[in-house]
């Protein structure tokens, strides 16, 4: 007996590793998809994957990506009936949800109001004093002038954060220790802000000294129904992006994941939320925790959570897109082992984390027990410069914490991606430092570890030569498999990275001296 589809066909409005993974949903589903690509890419894999794929303009995602007139003209001409917005992109945009509605295509995700009360950090924090959950303390409402900026920082105690409130992944974002240093903080993060969200609004909160960051996932369907789904640890970052995830987290017990789970569910019903989102928590030192933001989409760390809840998280969200009641409750839902997720990007941490786009020259992927890879790129393929330089995420799956990181350590050893350089080397030594292994981690664990590394690999201690060698070896063994020139994989990548990427990364480095 064949089941009938919920939707006729799925347009995947989005690129990269998570087109793919939406589109594997589809297919095991029964549901056609289309994928749209921009002029760099159409040998990408999710157009590969897609059962259809229309071109919708240029590089830059201002004309392809984020050009909703063109996404919904597709969606028209190829007969999709829903539109999967994955992450990033239009994923958060309210207009473009709709958008949707007005041309009679279904958003695969929350409604607009509730994209619009959360989607924005000071509307959120809002929406958080009105149902009397705990926030980290600030400004609600995005700040006038850096007089105002000086007279709250004063209030809540210096060292203070300010944040774009339409913003993520870091950007608009500046500590500030001292209220001599605001003004000229102030005006960067909303220039900075104005260039990556177009809107210069910048909100402060209290900064709260080696905090985790926690999220809880919920879930809610069309009819009232909402649930949370455990945690997420994603306190190793670099520079407020996330970079390793794990479920659950090592210092939450039930009680703690029962008390952040209801906050979660109630912030999210006071919003008439549903569908998939997460609400993120800072968690200090003494477990109190405290409400940052939420995102009104699917998370590039869901993976770990569908490890240990046993669910899909992109089939759940479009059968609840198609009007279909949650399949459990709370009380079904049980958490079992122990996942942690890893973004491999192409950028070079050698190297100031320089990004590296070029040709993927050989790749060579892991496999094996509780080894999970979502990713969007093959041998071959060539990375462009004009978008997220995240290449794949790789996931393990083991009974405990402990079996988990030797299950991704030697996932790890069986990863190679030749011709442009990766962040996989990074990933070996966090997994072999005894903090992590301790699980004692918080959002500065990185960036106090990135000065500790470079100084142990320096040519001047006795680490040098050793890692010369392991250079030199991965670089022959990717030439023994593709005839490349070892001179042209060492340096290719940087020589031939285009100018804007240097300069952007040019200008990082300065930031960070």
């Amino acid at each position: 007996m064949t089941l009938a589809a919920p939707f006729s066909k799925i347009l995947v409005a989005n690129r990269g590793e998570i087109a793919v993974r939406v589109i594997r949903a589809c297919r095991e589903m029964g549901i056609p998809t289309v994928a749209v690509f921009s002029d760099v890419d159409r040998a990408a894999l999710h157009v590969m994957k897609a059962d259809e794929a229309f071109h919708i303009g240029p590089a830059a995602a201002t004309e392809s990506y984020l050009h909703v007139e063109r996404i919904l003209e597709v969606a028209k001409r190829s007969g999709a009936d829903a539109i999967h917005p994955g992450y990033g992109f239009l994923s958060e945009n309210a207009q473009f949800a709709k958008a949707c509605g007005e041309a009679g295509v279904k958003f695969i995700g929350p409604s607009p109001s509730a994209m619009e009360a959360m989607g924005s950090k000071t509307r959120a924090r809002e929406a958080a004093d009105r149902a009397g959950l705990p926030r980290v303390p600030g400004s609600v409402r995005a700040l006038e002038s850096a007089t105002q900026a000086e007279d709250l920082a004063a209030s809540v105690g210096y060292p203070v954060m300010l944040k774009a409130a339409a913003g993520g992944g870091g950007k608009g974002m500046r500590r500030v220790n001292a209220r001599e240093e605001l003004a000229s903080a102030f005006a960067s993060a909303q220039s900075e802000a104005l260039r990556a969200f177009g809107n210069d609004d910048v909100y402060i909160e209290k900064l709260i000294e080696q905090p985790r960051h926690i999220e809880i996932q919920v879930l809610g369907d069309e009819h009232g129904n909402l649930v949370y789904l455990g945690e997420r640890e994603c306190s190793v970052q670099r520079r407020h992006q996330k970079v390793i995830e794990e479920a659950p987290s090592p210092i939450v017990d039930a009680a703690m994941r029962q008390a952040m789970g209801e906050t979660a569910v109630a912030l999210a019903r006071a919003a008439g939320y549903y569908n998939a989102g997460t609400i993120e928590f800072l968690v200090d030192q003494d477990k109190k925790f405290y409400f940052l933001e939420m995102n009104t989409r699917l998370q590039v760390e869901h993976p770990v959570t569908e490890l240990v809840t046993g669910l899909d998280l992109v089939h759940l969200q479009i059968l609840i897109a198609a009007g279909a009641k949650l399949p459990f409750a709370q009380s079904d839902l049980q958490l079992r082992g122990h996942a942690i997720e890893v973004r491999v990007y192409a950028e070079d941490p050698d190297n100031n984390f320089f990004p590296s786009p070029g040709k993927i020259t050989r790749l060579l992927t892991p496999s094996g027990p509780g080894i999970r890879e979502d990713s969007g790129i093959y041998e071959g393929w060539t990375v462009p410069l004009d978008y997220d330089p995240m290449l794949a995420k790789l996931i393990a799956y083991a009974p405990t914490r402990d079996q988990a990181i030797r299950r991704l350590r030697r996932a790890l050893d069986e990863y190679f991606v030749g011709g442009i350089a990766s962040n996989l080397g990074l990933f070996r030594e966090i997994l072999d430092d005894d903090n992590f292994l301790a699980a004692n981690i918080d959002t500065g664990y990185l960036d106090r570890l990135i000065p500790n590394r470079i100084a142990a690999a320096s040519p001047m201690n006795g680490n040098g030569e050793k890692v010369a060698a392991i250079a030199a070896a991965l670089m022959q063994s990717a030439c023994n498999g593709n005839g490349s020139s070892t001179n042209h994989q060492v340096n290719g990548a940087t020589r031939s990275a285009n100018d804007r990427w240097k300069r952007v990364a040019r200008q990082e480095a300065l930031r960070e001296r």
